[in-house]
Formats: C-alpha cells, sequence, structure tokens
C-alpha cells in the first residue's frame, strides 16, 4: 500500500488529543449522606467499573475515527502498476474516427463506444487536469490541451472522417501537444479499432510517455467493397463499346453469395449482375456499356453492403473527344496514301501545315504530329514538339531522303534518340514486329500469322539506344522504327522516307493504318478516372483565358441521387476555390482538405459552363477491417486497457492510473467509529 499523500501522516500526532481527553477529564460528584453506607458502596464500586470500561471504548473510538480520518486525508491505495503519478496531469486522446470504426459493437457502432470510453476517461481524472481531444482530422484547434468540461463537448461533435492516420503519426502529434503543456505527468490514450494497416505502434520511439491501448472490437470482421475501376481501353471512342473492369473485394471470412453490381451511368442506372466473391479474394468484373455522344461522362458502380457503406460507390469521369486530330507538317508536298488512311473513319480528323509556316500555339489541339519527309528541323520546332510530347502527344518521323543529319540529330537530342546515321541505298526486308507494344497490341486476332512487313530500297541506320523501344526491326536485328517517351507521350523514329518508291510501308494497309490509329489515339491523353479523397491529389485541365479579368477557377459538388451518406453535412452544391497554378496552356489545381465527400466535382469558371468533371473516392484503405489483437511485443511504456462494454471503464482508468484507491473506505470507517462513540455515550449513559 502507498499513498498519494503522505506527508498528512504527521497528522497522527492528533492522536494524543482524545487521550489527553480521557486522562484529564474529571468529573465532580456531590457528597450526599446516607444512614447506611454499606449498601452504597457496593453500588458506587460497581458503576465506577462501567464508566471505566465506557470511557475505554469511547476512546478506542475516537483514536480509531481520527486515524481513519487523516488516512483518508493521505490517500492510501494499492498500486496496479510500478509507478504512480502524482500531481496535474496532461491527458491526450486519440478517438480513431476513420469509416471503419462504423462496424458494429454487440449494442451500437465502434466510434459511438469509442466515445463513451473517452468521456469515462476525462471523468476519471481530476478537475484540474488538461485534456487533448484528437481525430484523424487533424484540425488545428485540436492541437491544444483545454479543460475538462470543453474536452467533453468537444467528444460530442466527433463524427466518422474519410481522414486515415497510421498510429506513430498519431502518437507524434500527441506527443506535440503534450509537451506544450506545463504539467510533467503526460498520459495518452488510443482508443481505436487498431487495424493492421494503421497499426505501426513500434515506429513510435519514444519510452517517456506512458500510452494506454483501448482496442474497440466489432462482432464481425465482413466487408464487401470496389476497390477500383479502370478501362481496357485507355482512350473511349465516341459510339464505340467501352469495357470497364471492375474489382470486387471480399474482406470478410465467409462467402459473399450474391453481390449485386449496378452501373450509373449519364444519369441512368442498370444492373450488371450478381458475382460470388469467396473469402479473403478479389473479383474482376466487366462492364460493357455504350457511348453515344462527345464531351465529359460520369458514372458510378455500386454494391449493397451493410454496415461498412462507405467503400460500396466508385465514382468515375471521363472524357470523349469529338474527333482525335492528327496534324501532317510536310514541306508542301502532300502524301495521298497518309490522306487515304484518314479519309474512312470518320472518327479521325487529318490537317495539313506547311513547315515554313506553323502555328505553334494549335498543336495542343492535336494528338497526333507526323513529320512528313522534312530534310530538316528548326530549334523552334524541336523545342515546341518536345512540349508536345511531355503533355502527351505522340509524334511520328519520316525524314526526307535529303534530310540534313545534323539538324536531325539535333532534334533526336532532344529525346535521347538517334542519331541517324547516312542513308545507305540498300534494299532491306522488315523481320520483326513487336506485338507487346501499344500501337500494335491487340491489333491481330492471329498473332502467329505471318504478316507481310515492309520492304525499304533505303534507309538511315537508327543507333541502337537504352531508352528506345524498337517497334519494327530487320533482320539482322537493326531497328525499322523505334519508339523514344518522352513524358507522357513518344516519339516513333521510322528508318525511311513516307515516298513509295524508297518504303513499301503506305501500301501495307495491314500494318500502316492500325499503326498510324494506335499512336493517334495513344496520344489523346488520357485523363485519369477518379482519384482518393485525403491524398495530395493535383488536378490538370486546359487554361481558359478570360477577357477582362482574372481567371478563377471553381469547384462544385454535383447531385447525385444516391450519393454516399458516410460524411455528414457535406450537401450537393458545396462550391469552393481550389489552390490554382497557371503554366503555359494548363491549370493545376489542388483541392486540399476542401474535398470531403465522395462523388463527382465539376470544374467552372464564375459562372460559365462545365470545363472539366474530376471524381473522388474515399480511400479504400478503411475496407480492410482485420485488426491487431496481439500486443506483447511492445514496448513496457504500452499498456493494453481492455475492459468488457458494461464495465465502468472510469474505474478501470482510475485503478490503472492510481491503482486501488482506499480514501473512501477510510471516511466510511471514520464515520462508522464516530457512529459508534455517539451510541456508547447515549446508550450506556441511560443504562447505568
Amino acid at each position: 500500500m502507498q499513498f498519494l499523500f503522505p506527508t498528512f501522516l504527521f497528522a497522527f500526532s492528533a492522536l494524543a488529543i482524545p487521550v489527553i481527553i480521557h486522562l484529564f477529564y474529571f468529573r465532580r460528584f456531590k457528597r450526599v449522606y446516607f444512614t447506611n453506607v454499606r449498601f452504597l458502596k457496593e453500588v458506587k464500586e460497581e458503576t465506577s467499573n462501567r464508566r471505566r470500561l465506557r470511557n475505554l471504548l469511547v476512546l478506542l473510538m475516537r483514536c480509531l475515527a481520527v486515524i481513519f480520518l487523516v488516512l483518508a486525508f493521505a490517500q492510501p491505495f494499492i498500486p496496479l502498476s510500478t509507478a504512480v503519478k502524482k500531481g496535474e496531469k496532461s491527458v491526450s486522446l486519440y478517438i480513431d474516427n476513420s469509416f471503419s470504426m462504423n462496424a458494429l459493437s454487440k449494442a451500437a457502432p465502434l466510434l459511438e463506444l469509442a466515445k463513451q470510453r473517452a468521456r469515462d476517461i476525462v471523468s476519471a481524472y481530476a478537475p484540474d487536469d488538461r485534456f487533448q481531444v484528437l481525430t484523424n482530422d487533424f484540425e488545428g484547434r485540436d492541437q491544444r490541451l483545454v479543460s475538462k468540461e470543453e474536452a467533453l463537448l468537444r467528444i460530442d461533435e466527433i463524427r466518422t472522417a474519410p481522414a486515415s492516420r497510421n498510429l506513430s503519426k498519431v502518437l507524434q502529434r500527441q506527443q506535440q501537444c503534450l509537451n506544450m503543456g506545463k504539467a510533467e505527468n503526460k498520459v495518452s490514450f488510443l482508443i481505436s479499432d487498431f487495424q493492421q494497416n494503421i497499426s505501426d505502434l513500434g515506429e513510435f520511439k519514444d519510452s517517456l510517455l506512458t500510452i494506454n491501448l483501448v482496442p474497440m472490437r466489432a462482432v464481425q470482421e465482413n466487408n464487401v467493397s470496389i476497390d477500383s475501376v479502370w478501362f481496357d481501353n485507355p482512350v473511349q471512342i465516341l459510339n464505340q463499346p467501352a469495357n470497364l473492369l471492375v474489382k470486387i473485394s471480399n474482406r470478410g471470412n465467409e462467402t459473399a453469395e450474391e453481390v449485386r453490381l449496378s452501373l450509373r451511368h449519364d444519369g441512368q442506372t442498370k444492373p450488371v449482375g450478381a458475382v460470388k466473391i469467396p473469402a479473403g479474394a478479389s473479383r474482376l468484373d466487366t462492364v460493357h456499356f455504350n457511348i453515344l455522344q462527345p464531351g465529359w461522362h460520369t458514372a458510378r458502380v455500386s454494391i449493397t453492403d451493410y454496415p461498412i457503406q462507405f467503400d460500396d460507390d466508385y465514382y468515375f469521369s471521363f472524357y470523349v473527344a469529338e474527333h482525335i486530330r492528327v496534324l501532317d507538317i510536310n514541306n508542301g508536298k502532300l502524301n495521298k496514301y497518309l490522306e487515304n488512311a484518314f479519309v474512312g473513319p470518320k472518327y479521325f480528323q487529318l490537317d495539313h501545315a506547311d513547315a515554313r509556316a506553323l502555328d505553334y500555339s494549335k498543336f495542343g489541339d492535336y494528338q497526333l504530329i507526323v513529320l512528313n519527309d522534312l530534310t530538316a528541323v528548326s530549334s523552334g520546332l524541336a523545342s515546341e514538339l518536345k512540349a508536345f510530347a511531355q503533355n502527351g502527344g505522340n509524334i511520328v518521323v519520316f525524314p526526307g531522303e535529303n534530310a540534313n543529319l545534323s539538324s536531325f540529330n539535333g532534334f533526336l537530342a532532344q529525346f535521347d534518340a538517334g542519331p541517324l546515321g547516312a542513308f545507305e541505298n540498300q534494299k532491306r526486308q522488315g523481320a520483326q514486329i513487336n506485338l507487346e507494344t501499344f500501337v500494335f497490341r491487340d491489333v491481330y486476332l492471329n498473332k502467329s500469322a505471318n504478316l507481310r512487313l515492309p520492304t525499304t530500297t533505303g534507309n538511315f541506320r537508327i543507333a541502337a539506344s537504352n531508352r528506345g523501344e524498337q517497334v519494327l526491326s530487320y533482320r539482322d536485328g537493326s531497328a525499322l522504327m523505334s519508339k523514344f517517351q518522352q513524358g507522357a507521350g513518344a516519339l516513333y523514329l521510322y528508318a525511311a522516307p513516307l515516298d513509295d518508291k524508297i518504303s513499301d510501308l503506305v501500301r501495307n494497309g495491314e500494318i500502316f493504318v492500325p499503326m498510324l490509329f494506335k499512336m493517334a489515339i495513344a496520344g489523346a491523353k488520357s485523363l485519369q478516372i477518379a482519384y482518393s479523397i485525403g491524398k495530395d491529389e493535383v488536378l490538370e485541365a486546359k487554361h481558359v483565358l478570360k477577357a477582362g479579368g482574372e481567371s478563377i477557377y471553381k469547384l462544385k459538388l454535383a447531385a447525385d441521387d444516391a450519393a454516399s451518406t458516410a460524411v455528414e453535412g457535406v450537401p450537393a452544391g458545396q462550391e469552393f476555390i481550389p489552390e490554382q497554378r497557371v503554366l503555359g496552356s494548363k491549370v493545376l489545381l489542388t483541392p486540399g482538405k476542401s474535398i470531403q465527400a465522395a462523388g463527382w466535382y465539376t470544374l467552372a469558371m464564375q459562372s460559365d459552363s462545365t470545363l472539366a468533371t474530376y471524381s473522388f473516392n474515399f480511400d479504400r484503405r478503411e475496407s480492410d477491417l482485420r485488426c491487431q489483437t496481439q500486443f506483447s511485443d511492445l514496448p513496457k511504456q504500452f499498456h493494453v486497457l481492455d475492459a468488457q462494454e458494461e464495465a465502468n471503464f472510469g474505474q478501470v482508468v482510475g485503478d490503472q492510473d492510481q491503482g486501488i484507491v482506499l480514501w473512501r473506505w477510510c471516511v466510511v470507517f471514520a464515520l462508522l467509529f464516530l457512529a459508534l462513540e455517539v451510541l456508547f455515550l447515549r446508550l450506556w449513559k441511560t443504562a447505568s
């Protein structure tokens, strides 16, 4: 047994007071004369013995009352830990308010139980202790110590939120706040379900902070989620079917028999089918739908699952161009084969431009640029083409027979390509096609068929490069066409001119036409179809010049008749101005923490029409409900407070922090002995 205030034990000297009163208490007697004193003597002896016994018992009750009263002030306790801290305390409470805390315990969602635990913890401490209440939101107002009443009010305000934090980061945040306080006694509480993907407690190295873990346990750790979606083709084409791949995962220990999947596209919802997913497994399902109009499209795939619902919807958006535009840069002489290749498909639009009169500002409107039999490439054109490729455009180069090698090699050097060797008048036969590269992938149904590859009567020798990828090659292994990646785009270099007298590529429709089509489609920059809330996402859009004023872009949450309700208080139509930075012809937008609800966000400038549509989804890290159950390998500073839901958790915390408190029993015994003293004085007096 130990004492919280041992100095009060000096008050045991007060025991002398009842002893002194007992020793110096002299009762005066009045002398009465009787005729026969023999009977009086017998009565006097009997009364004196009874009074002496009563006085000794009264003295004992008084001494015991004083003893237990002194002990009550000294506050004895039986410690449950090695060291019990005394004095004012700074207490930090972390309440995990991530979506996984919506899972059910026996009677209520885990978050509600966690909030009740937090209230019990705060109530277990003294009124002059200071508190921090921290959530995954990491709000600035929570980075300070507040009073007991303010802490209880803050706990009542906590709601689920999309943010998820590693526990080591939470402990660092708690440590920073506790160090700002004046109290030397610092205590941390982590109230969480301790998911395995966030429980990196071993990364926290401070051994001076006492850390109490309060685990929350769900009845069942079952959840089915839509993890991600993507198209099998990077660019969607008008009036062509789109194939969407959907990944669905079963996070539980039981087979999900009938997981019904539905698709909402451009305001219309249709069922897709049902999927059976074994326990702990994932399934890919393919959703087919047609794209009938150009512009921005919004879509959502959904399943039904309870009680974890934040990951049941996956929003995405994509843009379908009305035309894919191709620019042919030549020396004033058109190539009929190149023009005929794009005549049939209405989806492609071919424009021609003379290399001596180019408008560089319009390069951004094209997806593919063809350098057709040029003899030289100016430094200005080379710089613009490099920027065009870095922004996602593709370039295909067919050098002229009389090409200026110095000019061409200077241009190719910017792409880490080449250099070109001298033109060789020698007939050579193409021997191999790379069916794994994008321009030929999935073009031919029978990959083992013998394709007739191009033949050239003269060619430039393309120097081998570690950065280059061979698309077509000669029999000796040298490159007939090579690909050089540059930023989001690429440069394709053909070893011969496009002239049909030198190369029969233009007559080889099974190679020439799909090659051009796939190069153009790949140059139609594929935008990201979805983003994650809580991550530092950067959105990109085409910059619009506003006449007579500053360009201010706004993001607005679009209405959805089945929008997620995982985040309370985020209405449709919410509008905000993101951080924005203009770089040439594009603007970069950083929404930061302004986005709190999943859905579609439209980009507009003031009251103008929609410029772009972006989709945001909650981070799927919270979908995995597997929790850490063993904490035995943690350092000694970690203590696990695991109590039943019905238990008085405030008492559990009090016993952990202060041991088994005995001062209340001391007060009870002090009052009991005082009551016995009164009884002895009153009842014994009557009897005597």
